[in-house]
Formats: structure tokens, sequence, C-alpha cells
């Protein structure tokens, strides 16, 4: 699979007869690259020159034949294409070929530049400013030879000393971004702490309540046994009564008879 528009031709048109590069080829450079960045870290700074030809033997090694210019201006195609979409629908942008793969080697190289800004601080720091190291971005250095190539003269103290500010004022902006998505990141921490805490609550409410519902039906029930018990206690005592009532009048009523039965006899006697 060959990529079309690569911008596989030297600065100004040089040679049109360059092979294209091809998907796999041009994810070859990026990797070289990428490795240059990280070697970058813990070294001095070397000359885009040097850089780029190291990149090459690199290429060579994996199979690839570039010169060190064609690998340059392949390399600066992909990054100001990489560029345009940044500024457009970062969804967009992420779905065309190898937005991910220099994000990955921008994104370490910004890492990078954070760890050791953190790590140095007052002489250090000057001391970085007078001799640059690997913390610089290298995209810079290319900047500078392009230029250097381009007026064949030494730059002035005064540009030089510029491109040092503005080399300082990227690295605290890029510090600072970094910053904020730290800040951004520590919020959602403490937004998640306090969402679990707010569901540890309202399972413990959930909890006590239902344990005081159970505790309520525990009540009512006894209570309503406690009732259902002086009902039969109720009832018993007035069948009781109803029956000792019965009694008495049966015992009345033979009482009664016998008295008449009594008195009867008695007359029959006597008529005789």
């Amino acid at each position: 699979m060959m990529e079309a528009g690569g911008g596989e031709w030297g600065a100004g048109g040089r040679d049109e007869r360059v092979p294209q590069w091809g998907a796999q080829e041009t994810r070859e450079l990026i990797a070289a690259r990428g490795e240059q960045e990280r070697e970058a870290v813990s070294s001095a700074r070397r000359s885009a020159k040097t850089l780029w030809e190291a990149v090459a033997s690199r290429l060579r090694d994996r199979g690839y034949r570039r010169t060190a210019d064609q690998c340059k201006c392949k390399w600066k195609n992909l990054v100001n294409r990489y560029k345009g979409k940044e500024t457009s629908d970062p969804e967009n942008g992420r779905h065309r070929p190898f937005f991910e793969e220099l994000h990955a080697v921008f994104t370490e190289r910004a890492r990078n530049m954070q760890q050791l800004l953190q790590s140095e601080s007052g002489p250090s720091l000057k001391k970085k400013q007078k001799r640059p190291s690997g913390d610089l971005s290298l995209e810079e250095s290319d900047d500078e030879e392009d230029e250097a190539e381009e007026s064949g003269d030494e730059k002035p103290m005064k540009s030089r000393k510029k491109k040092a500010a503005d080399k300082r004022q990227q690295s605290q902006l890029m510090a600072e971004k970094w910053t904020g998505m730290s800040s951004i990141h520590e919020l959602l921490q403490d937004f998640l702490v306090q969402q679990q805490h707010m569901d540890i609550q309202w399972h413990a409410r959930m909890d006590r309540r239902s344990q005081e519902r159970l505790f309520f039906e525990q009540e009512w029930r006894q209570s309503m046994q406690k009732l259902e018990q002086e009902r039969l206690m109720l009832e018993h005592t007035w069948m009781e009564r109803e029956q000792q009532q019965r009694m008495r009048e049966e015992t009345q009523a033979e009482k009664r008879d016998a008295l008449l039965t009594t008195l009867l006899n008695k007359l029959l006697q006597e008529d005789l």
C-alpha cells in the first residue's frame, strides 16, 4: 500500500524521481525519529544534519534506503499535516493515517519536557539555557538548521537570545498545559471520591431505614398478638360468666319445681 501525496519530493522539487513512501516505511520513519527524541533527552542536542543522518541510518538497518534530506522533508510534511489536524476536529483527525503514531511521539516529548522542568530549578535552569540539552524540541533544531542553510552566515547574538527566550516560553506554556491537565485529573479524582462517599452514605441510610422498618413490623406484630390474646381472654371470661349464670338459673328452677311438688303432695294428702 503506497501513500499518495506524502511530500516525497525534496525541498524546491530537486528530485522528482524519488519513490513514494509506503505506509510501513512511513511508520518506520516515525519510529526512528521517536527513538532520536528519547536519546536526545539524556544527551546534548545534536545538529539537524547529524540527526537526520542517524534517522536515515536506522531506516537502512530496517531495509529502507533513504537519504537524510528525504527523511527530513517527509517528516516536515507529516508534522504540518499533524498540526493541521490538531486545529481541526480532533475526532476526525484521529481516523486519518499516522495521527496516532505522531501523537504518541509528541506526547512523549511533552512528558519528557515536563519532567526535566520539574527536576531542574535555579542555577540548573540557567545552565540549561546557556547550553540547550535534549529537553528542547528536536523540531526546533531543524528550523535553526534550515535558517542557517538559507542565510549561510552565523546568526546574530540577538536572534539567538530571542529564540532562546521563545523556547523557554514554549517550555513554560507546555508545563502550564500539563499542570492544568494534572489539576483536571485531581478534580476528577476528588469528584469520584465525593461520589463514592455519597454512595456509601446513601447505602447507610437505606440500611438504617430497612432496619427501622423491620423493627416497626416486629413491634406491630407483637402488638397484634397481644391484642389477640386479650380478646381471647375476654371471650373466655364472658363464656364462663354465661355458663355460671345458666347453672344458677337451672338450680333455681329445680328448687322451684321441688317446692311446688312438695306443696301439691301435701295438699293431696289433706284432701284424703
